[in-house]
C-alpha cells in the first residue's frame, strides 16, 4: 500500500519517525512534506498535495491512502478535505482510527503530533492503516450521499 504523508512543523518529529517505521514495515511511503523546520509554514500547501495523491492513486487503481499531522490535527484534516473524494477523519485514540476505515471508509487520517506521544501515534496510524471498510450497505449508502452532494451541491434526503 502507498501511503502519502503531510504535516505542518508540530508534526516533523512524528512525521520523519513514521516515514521509517512506515517504510521498513513494508509501506510505500511518499513525503510531501515539509522537508526542513518551519514555525511559520502554511501547511495547507502539504496535506492538499498528499489529498490529491490519495485520490490520483485511488483513481488509478493503486491502494493508498494519506496521513495528515499538525499540532492538534484539525487544520490538516479540514485541508485535506477541501479535496474532492477525501475522507479525512480526526483519530484521538484507536477506536476512533479503526471506525473512520470500518464505517467511513476514510482515505486519510489527521493526528494531532502534540496530542500523544510518538508511540501512542503511531499505534493509532497503524490501527488506520490496517483496518478494511466494512461495506455494509447503510455505510456504502452514506457515503454515496456524501459523495453525491460533493459533486452536484444538492443535499441529500
Amino acid at each position: 500500500m502507498r501511503v502519502h504523508l503531510a504535516t505542518d512543523h508540530a508534526g516533523m518529529e512524528l512525521s520523519a519517525h513514521l516515514v521509517g517505521h512506515l517504510g521498513t514495515a513494508g509501506y510505500d511511503v511518499v513525503d510531501h512534506g515539509p522537508t526542513e523546520y518551519d514555525p511559520e509554514d502554511d501547511y495547507p500547501r502539504f496535506c492538499i498535495n498528499a489529498a490529491l495523491a490519495v485520490v490520483a492513486d485511488q483513481a488509478a487503481g493503486v491502494e493508498a491512502l494519506g496521513i495528515v499531522l499538525g499540532g492538534s490535527g484539525n487544520g490538516e484534516q479540514i485541508a485535506a478535505n477541501k479535496v474532492r473524494g477525501i475522507r479525512a477523519a480526526l483519530a484521538w485514540n484507536l477506536d476512533t482510527a479503526r471506525l473512520a476505515r470500518n464505517h467511513n471508509d476514510a482515505n486519510i487520517i489527521a493526528v494531532g503530533g502534540r496530542q500523544h506521544s510518538v508511540e501512542e501515534a503511531t499505534s493509532i496510524i497503524e490501527a488506520f492503516l490496517a483496518e478494511p471498510f466494512s461495506n455494509d450497505n447503510r455505510h456504502v449508502r452514506r457515503i454515496g450521499k456524501i459523495a453525491d452532494y460533493e459533486a452536484t451541491g444538492d443535499v441529500p434526503d
